[in-house]
């Protein structure tokens, strides 16, 4: 198809009215564009153009194909500017599984000033904490914690979460306030299903400790909740209960200790996005990154 490029050359240096500022106008070299110009000519069996020291003037087989050469390439333009303005303002349905506690806690105001930015999208949500199948499930990309389970999907991280340990004052009044990650083994741990063990880290210190609860729950929204009623301790990303830090629901316990990092990742079945899909995984990273 290289002859669609020769005919966008031939085009620009029919405008200039010579080879000398078709070179000035594309940044091709002149020797090249004479070049391109008569392996068109040679390819099509026709001459297009009589060369002079000082000009080119179209023949008449020359002043036929520039007619036909302008539109193709006006048109070839137009196509390119048009999806430049899709990318800007992308359109139509995106469709986005989200995991539960994550979105309802914390993306759902960042999904709506990413509605204000691109009206012209709409929104199919779909807050489960099942896998979906990329492939055969109509959506567009999945936002998970953690490490994907699929290696066959393309994996885009977004962000690195801390977790951390919270808990509600009324807690700490009534069980004690903690100095050493040891002390967890006697209070209420707050853990989704019955995982009874957390490993903390302080720098290149780390601790491994096993915590115990009367809870066993599948829900971050539903520990979280607990937490705030005075229920026992958690350990998640800060993202997860900024407005209950904020409103001193929660504060934190032991500062200086933190969990193994969380990963954050937007999940697509191939690397080709929508402008969309893109516009929305790369708002999504940089709000995630300032976490």
């Amino acid at each position: 198809m290289e002859f669609l490029n020769d005919m966008a050359l031939f085009v620009e240096v029919v405008k200039a009215k010579g080879f000398r500022g078709a070179s000035d106008a594309t940044g091709v070299p002149n020797s090249t564009l004479s070049r391109r110009i008569s392996a068109l000519e040679k390819a099509i069996g026709l001459r297009l153009l009589h060369r002079t020291t000082r000009k080119v003037e179209l023949t008449e087989a020359g002043q036929l194909y520039f007619e036909r050469c302008k539109r193709i390439v006006d048109e070839a333009r137009m196509a390119h500017e048009q999806l430049g303005e899709m990318l800007a303002q992308p359109s139509g349905v995106l469709r986005v599984s989200l995991p539960v506690d994550f979105a309802v806690t914390y993306m759902a105001p960042l999904i709506a000033e990413f509605a204000e930015r691109y009206p012209g999208i709409t929104f199919d949500l779909d807050l489960t904490p099942r896998q979906v199948d990329l492939v055969s499930e109509p959506f567009d990309v999945a936002i998970r914690m953690g490490e994907p389970a699929n290696s066959q999907l393309i994996a885009r991280p977004l962000a690195s979460l801390i977790p951390q340990l919270y808990a509600s004052p009324r807690y700490l009044e009534r069980s004690g306030e903690l100095k050493e990650p040891a002390e967890l083994e006697r209070h209420e741990c707050l853990n989704i299903i019955r995982a009874n063990t957390w490993t903390l880290y302080k720098g290149k210190e780390s601790a491994s400790v096993s915590t115990s609860s009367r809870f066993a729950i599948n829900s971050v929204g539903l520990i979280r909740r607990l937490a705030t009623f005075g229920m026992g301790i958690m350990l998640v990303p800060e993202a997860i209960v900024a407005d209950d830090l904020a409103a001193g629901r929660l504060v934190r316990v032991l500062p200086r200790w933190q969990g193994k990092p969380m990963p954050v990742y937007a999940l697509t079945e191939t690397r080709l996005l929508p402008a969309k899909t893109q516009r929305f995984i790369e708002f999504f990273k940089e709000r995630l990154a300032q976490v």
